[in-house]
């Protein structure tokens, strides 16, 4: 205890020379944590994305020359079948399966265009335009804002109706409430808007990058005006994420059988390789910055060493009186090296501060784009060790020439 007081009076007696000694080991500490901050959020968030995205099954239809060449990539499609041979679904045989299938709680179809949305003077172009089933809202659990969403009347009378989602109705009208009832021209024919959404993949790579905005209609209409598959994208909800290729696999195989597909089958994409790839990448550029951001503690080491050699050299009268009064050299090694440790540790411990910081500042920026960066309790207890760790390395050369002076030596020393 007592050689841990003198260390600390050492340091409180020189701060401004302890703070540019701890510089290197705040600014290394911090890069590090931060970028394992950041890399364990990019992580959670490609698995929070992929999860998301799994309970939400795509089985879709694959023509046999495709599923070839995915299979041999030596293989050369001759073009004798496509994707337009495939079957017409019908609803009724997707709900059958959904009902009989284990481990599905629900399901939705869609069809899709783009298109230009326009009120007055104001357009909005390349607008995602998904025409959905009866299903669809349930499962996805919009939130309507504003209005009313689609009723059973809707599909059967063909009404030119339409939901816009916040962001397309503040860009068109100004405001939510202001949208509804009002006439909106897509393709020179007129809708009227009955609804306003919220929807939290709005902006995600699922719509695309370049995106004008989004918008819903049902699914009969779109198919009526834009020609256009009724039923073109089948979805099956899940709860459990771990059986979406168990699923995929048996919805896949029930729907080709059902709906008597010659020329192809139905399949769900497995997303593991996806997930393990993106995963794997996320790694890399973490240990990759991580490394760039070490060197900062190898430097701040380096710069430890230096000044303590220095300290040692000044304090050299205090080490020769301390041996005179029967000091041994275990206790002047020890002291030294305590003095080099409580540097590095209180380095970083302000370097975990600054990071924490950090991770609050980049928080509220990179939610948006799914990352959310977190300091775990793994990566803190670490962060300390490593850094009691450089103390110990570059504070032992010090504390070892400290150790060795002759008492009678030292104090001539002047």
């Amino acid at each position: 205890m007592e050689n841990w007081k003198f260390a600390l009076s050492s340091i409180l007696s020189h701060k401004m020379r302890s703070f540019l000694t701890m510089l290197g080991i705040i600014i290394g500490v911090a890069s590090v944590v931060l970028i394992m901050a950041l890399g364990q959020g990019l992580k959670s968030g490609i698995d929070d994305q992929v999860n998301k995205s799994q309970k939400n099954l795509n089985v879709y239809y694959k023509t046999k020359e495709e599923k070839k060449a995915e299979e041999d990539p030596n293989y050369y499609p001759t073009g004798e079948s496509s994707t337009a041979k495939a079957p017409d679904i019908q609803e009724a045989w997707v709900e059958k399966i959904a009902k009989d299938t284990k481990g599905i709680s629900g399901y939705y179809i869609t069809n899709s265009t783009s298109a230009t949305v326009a009120y007055g003077k104001k357009t909005a172009k390349n607008v995602n335009i998904t025409g959905i089933n009866k299903t669809y809202l349930s499962i996805k659990k919009f939130k309507i804002i504003a209005g009313r969403s689609f009723v059973s009347n809707d599909y059967i009378k063909f009404g030119r109706i339409i939901m816009l989602d916040s962001a397309l109705a503040q860009k068109l009208f100004g405001g939510d409430t202001e949208a509804l009832n009002k006439v909106v021209t897509l393709a020179n024919k007129s809708y009227l808007v009955v609804g306003v959404y919220k929807d939290p993949d709005a902006g995600s790579s699922l719509y695309g990058m370049t995106s004008g905005g989004n918008a819903i209609m049902t699914n009969t209409q779109v198919a009526s005006e834009f020609g256009v598959k009724e039923n073109d994208q089948i979805f099956f909800h899940i709860d459990d994420v771990s059986q979406a290729n168990r699923i995929g696999k048996e919805t896949g195989e029930k729907l080709t059988k059902i709906s008597g597909a010659r020329d192809g089958l139905y399949e769900n994409f497995n997303m593991d390789s996806i997930i393990e790839q993106a995963n794997m990448m996320a790694s890399m550029y973490t240990i990759a910055f991580g490394v760039i951001a070490g060197i900062s503690l190898l430097v701040g080491g380096i710069g430890v060493m230096n000044i303590m050699l220095v300290s040692v050299t000044e304090r050299t009268r205090e080490i020769g009186l301390r041996k005179a009064l029967g000091a041994t050299r275990g206790k002047i090694l020890n002291q030294f090296l305590i003095e080099s440790i409580v540097l590095t540790l209180l380095g970083g411990l302000i370097g975990l501060g600054l990071a924490y910081l950090g991770v609050k500042g980049l928080t509220p920026v990179l939610k948006s784009q799914n990352i959310i960066p977190a300091i775990s309790l793994q990566v803190v207890v670490i962060s300390l060790i490593f850094s009691a760790f450089v103390g110990v390395v570059f504070g032992i050369l010090p504390a070892n020439k400290a150790s060795k002076l002759d008492p009678i030596e030292a104090l001539r020393y002047e």
